[in-house]
C-alpha cells in the first residue's frame, strides 16, 4: 500500500441492515463477545470496522508485506535476509529492466559495433549522484524523525492531561461519584479520541466508523460524524483489482491511487476531526474549573498548556506531511539518478564484457535502493512497513489512560507510610511507621551517615567483585 493510501474496508454495514440489526437484542460489550465481531452502532454508518494488520499465523503477502511494522515482533533471521521492511519488492521492475538495458548494450558491443565510453564518466557522475542521493535520504529521515518527536510530544501531553482529569481535579461533595468519575473517564476518551483521529487524518480516512474511533466520538456532533451517516458504500471506492494490487507492491506509480480520494468522494463537509475533539477537551477544562475542581492555577495552566501541545502535534504533523521535497529536486534526483545508472553499461561493457550485465544489476540495486528508501519514508504517516507505528502510539496513550485511570483516589501518606515501605534502604530494613517509634535525633544521624555508609559498601562490594573475577582467572 502506498504512502498515505487510506485504508479501505471491504466487508460493508449498510443502513437498511442496521435497521434490521437494530430490531433485534444484541448482546452488550462483554468479555464473551470479542470487540472486533461487533457491528458498528453509529447512526447511519456505511462503512465498516477497519481490522488492525497482523503477521500472526499468516502467510499471505498482502499482510507480510504491509505494514506499520509491528515493533514488538522478533525476528530471528540476520538483517539481510529479512524481506519484511525491505526495498526489494519494489525494484523488481527497475532491476529487471536494467537487466535487460544491460544486455542490450553487451550484445551490441559483443556482436555488431564497440560502444564502450570512458569511465571517467563514472567518476564525475558518480559524485553528482552520490551527493543528491545523501541529500534526498538526509531530508527524508528528518521528516521521519519529526513525525516521530511529535507523536512523542502527543503522548506526554496525553499523560499529563489524564492525571489532570483523574488525579488533579477534585471530587464534587455535593454530586454523585458515579457520575463524576464517568465524566472524568469521558474526558481521558477524548484524550484517546484525538490521538486516533489525527493518525485518520494523516492518513486521509475522513470518517467516523472505524472500529478503533467509533466508540470514542459517536456522541459527538461532528461534521465527520454527518458526513459518515450519507457516504457512499465504502466511500464510493471500489476494490482493487488484481493489477493495481500488484502494481501497488511493485511501487508502479501508474497503479498507484490517489490517497485523498475518501476526502474527494465525500458528499458532506467531513470538517477537522481532530480540531473539534479539542474543542470539546477545552470545554471540559473550562467545566472543571468553572466548578472549582482545578483549585490550584499551576493545575489550570497544565491542563490549558498541554491542551495547546495537542494542537501543537496536530499542526506539526500535518506540516510534515503537506511540505514534502519540492517537486523540482524529485525530478531532478529520479533524472540524474536513472540517467547514471543506464550509462552504466556503456562505461563497464569495454572492461567486463559479459560480466558487465550483473555487474549493472548489482550496482543498480545499490543506487538505486538509495533512492527509494527516501521516497519510502519521506511520508512516515502511511500503511507501508517502513512507516510509523501510529496504531501503536496510539494504543499505548489508551492504555496510559487505563493505567492513570484504574489508581482509585488516595492521600500521599497511605504509600509514603505503607509498611513495605522502607525509605533508608539498604542502611536500614526499618519501614517508615517503624522509624515514627524512634527518635528524631537517631533519623537525623541515620540520614546523615547514610552517604559515607554507602561508599563505604560500594568500595567493598567492587573489592568482593575483583576477588570472584581473580578466582575466576586463576
Amino acid at each position: 500500500m502506498s504512502d498515505g493510501d487510506a485504508y479501505v474496508p471491504t466487508e460493508v454495514t449498510t443502513v437498511a441492515d442496521q435497521q434490521t440489526q437494530g430490531n433485534e437484542k444484541r448482546p452488550e460489550h462483554s468479555l464473551e463477545i470479542p470487540l472486533e465481531q461487533e457491528t458498528t452502532n453509529v447512526p447511519g454508518s456505511r462503512m465498516a470496522a477497519t481490522v488492525p494488520i497482523s503477521r500472526r499465523h499468516t502467510l499471505n503477502l498482502e499482510d507480510y508485506f504491509a505494514g506499520p511494522r509491528d515493533m514488538s515482533k522478533h525476528s530471528k533471521w540476520p538483517l539481510f535476509l529479512q524481506m519484511h521492511g525491505s526495498i526489494l519488492p519494489k525494484m523488481i521492475v527497475p532491476l529487471i529492466w536494467m537487466g535487460l538495458w544491460s544486455t542490450f548494450i553487451t550484445l551490441i558491443h559483443e556482436k555488431v559495433h564497440k560502444i564502450g565510453v570512458n569511465s571517467i564518466l563514472l567518476t564525475v557522475l558518480g559524485f553528482v549522484v552520490s551527493t543528491g542521493l545523501s541529500f534526498r535520504g538526509s531530508t527524508a529521515y528528518e521528516r521521519y524523525a519529526e513525525g516521530r518527536r511529535f507523536f512523542a510530544s502527543l503522548v506526554t501531553s496525553s499523560q499529563a492531561l489524564g492525571r489532570v482529569f483523574w488525579i488533579h481535579a477534585k471530587p464534587l461533595p455535593d454530586v454523585d461519584m458515579r457520575k463524576q468519575m464517568l465524566y472524568k473517564i469521558s474526558a481521558m476518551n477524548l484524550v484517546v479520541a484525538f490521538s486516533v483521529a489525527l493518525k485518520h487524518s494523516l492518513r486521509f480516512e475522513p470518517y467516523t466508523s472505524y472500529a478503533d474511533i467509533e466508540h470514542l466520538v459517536g456522541h459527538l456532533d461532528t461534521f465527520a460524524k454527518s458526513a459518515t451517516a450519507t457516504m457512499p458504500v465504502n466511500g464510493g471506492v471500489g476494490k482493487h483489482s488484481l493489477f493495481k494490487s500488484v502494481g501497488d507492491y511493485l511501487g508502479l506509480s501508474f497503479a498507484a491511487s490517489n490517497p485523498r480520494k475518501l476526502i474527494k468522494r465525500a458528499e458532506k463537509p467531513v470538517g477537522n476531526l481532530p480540531l473539534e475533539i479539542i474543542n470539546h477537551l477545552a470545554v471540559t477544562i473550562d467545566n472543571l474549573i468553572a466548578r472549582g475542581q482545578l483549585p490550584v492555577p499551576m493545575q489550570q495552566t497544565t491542563a490549558y498548556n498541554n491542551l495547546a501541545a495537542l494542537n501543537d502535534a496536530y499542526t506539526g504533523c500535518h506540516r510534515v506531511l503537506t511540505t514534502p521535497l519540492p517537486i523540482a529536486y524529485g525530478i531532478l534526483f529520479q533524472q540524474i539518478t536513472w540517467l547514471y545508472v543506464i550509462m552504466l553499461p556503456f562505461q563497464m561493457v569495454a572492461v567486463l564484457d559479459y560480466i558487465t550485465i550483473p555487474a549493472t544489476t548489482v550496482a543498480s540495486y545499490i543506487i538505486l535502493g538509495l533512492l527509494f528508501i527516501g521516497q519510502e519514508i519521506e511520508n512516515p504517516f502511511g500503511h507501508d512497513v517502513n512507516d510509523l507505528p501510529l496504531d501503536s502510539y496510539c494504543e499505548q496513550i489508551a492504555a496510559d489512560m487505563d493505567i492513570i485511570a484504574s489508581h482509585s483516589s488516595f492521600q500521599s501518606d497511605d504509600f509514603f507510610f505503607h509498611p513495605e515501605n522502607t525509605p533508608l534502604y539498604p542502611i536500614s530494613n526499618a519501614s517508615a511507621d517503624a522509624w515514627l517509634d524512634r527518635s528524631e535525633a537517631k533519623l537525623k544521624e541515620t540520614i546523615k551517615s547514610k552517604p559515607r555508609k554507602m561508599f563505604e559498601w560500594s568500595r567493598w562490594r567492587g573489592d568482593q567483585i575483583g576477588d570472584e573475577e581473580n578466582v575466576k582467572s586463576d
